[in-house]
This record gives structure tokens, C-alpha cells and sequence, in this order.
């Protein structure tokens, strides 16, 4: 067995390290590789260009990477070679980067060459090498031509780059701060009336679950695609209202229209897949996908029958998760730049130092109220505000239900937007959070018809 002790040896033997590559098995070939470290100037490049003739393609990739911690521009050749003929996408991808990382002027031609490569990631690899000379008329003239480029990530990296004002990332902005007229207040009335009222980026944070299709009396809908429909309007305008680079979180799961009758099957409707292209098209990223998990024993079951017949076909699982789907509203600036904007006490205050769940399945059990049949339950809310906002934030439900993100909100010291258009779940909300909280930003909430919240708007 190769004992790690023996790499400082080979590392300043050649012989030793040559008769190694030539005559041991691939497995230690690769641990020695990999755990090569620094390399010296002087450090013999022979039995690294050995082995990019094995058959083995993590061998060839790592001898690659090796080679290029010696940036020895007289391997310019070695890699271009490597570029035309090697059939490994990584093999590939580490040879130019090994030319980019060389950062010699020579390099360029090469590097332009392959910005219509058929892998995008050689593409990007070429980019990260060009941009050291973009202020070169022919490199910066080069770059800009795949600004329409195929792949979105080369398109994103382009226009960053070269489409975009870039301001001072330290300026302080207004990024923390949101409208007076909305915090802990309660609108009633359709989401779509009350939301065009809110000013461009305003809030910080969106969590809700939407009405589930013609599956409740408060979501009756004469079609799908009007559902749909109704949906995108809502979150199109959630978009707007949210601050550059602030995070969007759908709670969501498929539905079941029951059969008409027996001679009819079911309908199986997939909510959270259906919504998600939508999002994606009006400027939402995607980040995560959480599961939320319920114990079996809190869902409807679904397998009777196929407990008694065990006939193929006829199996149906009990549905006992929900899709918490986590989108962050797209921008060239990284998240350290939202976190910039916040003052080191807000930060500091805001850290998450208790237990947390390390995995995308959130074991949490639902939660019954006796005037709304879908609520979130408090730890869901809990774990939503806390991972993805700061104290002081403004945080949106636009289906409130029974209000319990608003009390969560509250609990955490942040601010509450809710809007509901059912008067008795509207009630609810008044009973659940009407009622003062220990917060350091605690504000008496306030319960507004459209109206007067429109009035308020005026006066902002």
C-alpha cells in the first residue's frame, strides 16, 4: 500500500518518480498525484508528460493540473496538442486552463481560437483567460461577440463583464431599508389590486404558499392555465417589489382532482414543475429545492387498495412531502454583496448560532387551525426567515392564510407584509398576531382595506 510519506520523496527524486509512474498501479498513480502539492521551478516535468499518453483519464487530467503549478510557457504546446486531441471533456478543460493561467500575451491567439469551442465550459475556461488582457481592443472586441452566445452561463458572464454598470460594491445603498407604510400591516383584498401599490424593490423577502388548484372553496380557478395564469401575475410583480439579489421561496406540491366517476380516472396536476419555468422566464434563479417531509401518518392515504391486490400499475404512494423551492432574484453581484450592505451589528445579530438542519429534507409535522385547512406550520416559518433574511427586513406572504409567517416575522425582529382576500382568514390573522411581542422592532400591526392602504401609498 503507498504511504503518503513516501510523496516528499518522490517529489525530489526524478528517477524515483519516473520508475513510480512507469511501473504502479493507476490507483497510487492518482493518490500521488493528487497529493503532490507545491511544485518547484526546478521540479522535473518528465514523468507528469509521461503520463499524459496512459489510457487513464483522471491520470492524464492530474498530471494536467500538475503541469500547470510549474507555469512553464514552454508547455504551450504540450496543451494545445492536448485541446485537439484528447478525447477527455476535464483533460480538456484543465489544459486550457493551464494556458490561461500562464498569462502570457502569446497565449491570446490560442485562447480567442477557442471561444467557438463545442464545450462551453473550454469556452469559459478561455474567457477566464482573456479577461486578464481585456483591455486589449482585440480581446475586448472578441469577448464581446458572445454576448449572444448559446450557453447562459457564457451570456451571464459576458455582460457582467461588459453590459453592466458596475458600482462601488462598499457604497452603502438604501438595500436595508423599506417603505414605512408597509411594515406589519394586513391588506385585505386580491393580492394582484394591492401589490402594484408597493414600490420597486421594497421588500427583502418572500415566502408563501399558493392557493392549491380548485382544491379548496378559496381557489377556484375555470382552468389550469388560468391558474397558472393568476400565478405568474402574482409573482411577476413579487419580482419587481423584491431587492436586487433577495430571495423568493415557493411552498408548493402536486394536486389531485378526484375522478368524475368511476368511469373516469383522476387528475394529477404537478404544481411546483409547472410553476417553474415561469419563474425562471420572469428573472427568478434557481438556488435550492427543500423537501418538507411529513410523517405518513398526516396525509391522506392513498394505497388501500393496492395493499389488497398488489396488481402492477395500480401503485400509489402516500404523498407525504412538499417542495420548498428556494429563487433568488437574478444579478451579476455576488451574495456577500447583499450582506455588505448591512451594518456588522445587524449581521452579527442575525447569525444563525443554534442547531440547524444540514440537509434539504425539513422533518416537520403539519400543524391544524380550525379556521384555515392549509397552514404553515411556526418551524417552517422559523427556518425560512431566519436562513434567508436579516433582522429589520421587510418579509411578504401575498397568501396569507392564517397569518402564522407574520407571527414568526414578528418573533424573529423582523417586519411583516401580508395580504389575504378572504375575510374570515383575514379575521384570523387579526387573532393570531394581534398581540404584542418581545422585538426589538416591534410595531402594532396595522389591518387595511385596499383602499385605505392606497390612501397610505399616497402619503409614503
Amino acid at each position: 500500500m503507498f504511504k503518503t510519506q513516501n510523496i516528499s520523496v518522490l517529489k525530489h527524486n526524478p528517477e524515483k518518480l519516473d520508475n513510480f509512474v512507469r511501473t504502479e498501479n493507476y490507483g497510487d498513480i492518482i493518490y500521488l498525484l493528487r497529493k503532490l502539492g507545491k511544485l518547484s521551478p526546478d521540479f522535473d516535468q518528465s514523468p507528469l508528460l509521461y503520463l499524459l499518453k496512459k489510457d487513464n483519464d483522471n491520470v492524464r487530467y492530474l498530471a494536467v493540473k500538475n503541469l500547470a503549478k510549474l507555469s512553464n510557457p514552454s508547455l504551450i504546446g504540450t496543451y494545445k496538442e492536448l485541446l485537439k486531441s484528447d478525447s477527455s471533456a476535464k483533460v480538456r478543460r484543465e489544459s486550457v486552463s493551464a494556458i490561461g493561467r500562464l498569462r502570457k500575451k502569446e497565449s491570446i491567439p490560442i485562447l480567442i481560437g477557442l471561444l467557438d469551442d463545442y464545450d462551453p465550459e473550454v469556452v469559459l475556461q478561455a474567457i477566464r483567460g482573456l479577461l486578464v488582457f481585456k483591455k486589449d481592443n482585440l480581446v475586448k472586441n472578441e469577448l464581446k461577440k458572445l454576448s449572444e452566445h448559446p450557453n447562459e452561463i457564457v451570456r451571464v458572464v459576458i455582460n457582467k463583464e461588459f453590459n453592466n454598470n458596475h458600482n462601488n460594491l462598499d457604497e452603502k445603498t438604501n438595500h436595508t431599508q423599506s417603505p414605512e407604510f408597509m411594515k406589519n400591516v394586513v391588506v385585505r383584498g386580491d393580492v394582484r389590486g394591492i401589490i402594484k401599490y408597493a414600490p420597486d424593490e421594497s421588500i427583502h423577502l418572500t415566502f408563501t404558499s399558493p392557493p392549491y388548484y380548485n382544491a379548496r372553496d378559496y381557489a377556484i380557478y375555470q382552468s389550469y392555465d388560468e391558474y397558472l395564469k393568476f400565478l405568474e401575475d402574482v409573482f411577476k410583480e413579487v419580482h419587481r417589489i423584491t431587492k436586487e439579489g433577495r430571495f423568493f421561496i415557493l411552498n408548493t406540491s402536486p394536486i389531485i382532482i378526484p375522478r368524475v366517476s368511476r368511469q373516469h380516472s383522476s387528475k394529477r396536476y404537478p404544481i411546483p414543475y409547472d410553476i417553474h419555468p415561469l419563474l425562471i422566464k420572469m428573472g427568478w434563479e434557481f438556488i435550492d429545492d427543500i423537501i418538507w417531509l411529513k410523517p405518513e401518518s398526516s396525509v391522506k392515504n392513498r394505497n388501500a387498495g393496492f395493499l389488497q391486490h398488489r396488481k402492477p400499475l395500480a401503485y400509489k404512494p402516500n404523498a407525504c412531502t412538499e417542495s420548498v423551492m428556494v429563487y433568488r432574484k437574478k444579478t451579476d453581484k455576488l451574495l456577500d454583496w447583499n450582506i455588505r450592505r448591512y451594518d456588522w451589528d445587524v449581521v452579527n445579530k442575525s447569525r444563525v448560532n443554534e442547531d440547524y438542519e444540514t440537509s434539504n429534507v425539513w422533518k416537520i409535522d403539519p400543524v391544524f387551525d380550525r379556521t384555515h385547512s392549509a397552514v404553515f406550520p411556526l418551524e417552517l416559518c422559523n427556518r425560512v426567515i431566519k436562513f434567508y433574511s436579516y433582522i429589520g427586513d421587510l418579509v411578504f406572504d401575498p397568501f396569507a392564510g392564517s397569518g402564522t409567517f407574520g407571527k414568526s416575522a414578528l418573533s424573529l425582529n423582523r417586519y411583516f407584509f401580508l395580504t389575504e382576500t378572504k375575510p374570515e382568514y383575514f379575521e384570523r390573522i387579526k387573532e393570531n398576531i394581534n398581540q404584542k411581542m418581545l422585538s426589538e422592532n416591534y410595531r402594532e400591526p396595522t389591518f387595511l382595506d385596499l383602499k385605505t392602504f392606497i390612501s397610505n401609498t399616497k402619503r409614503k
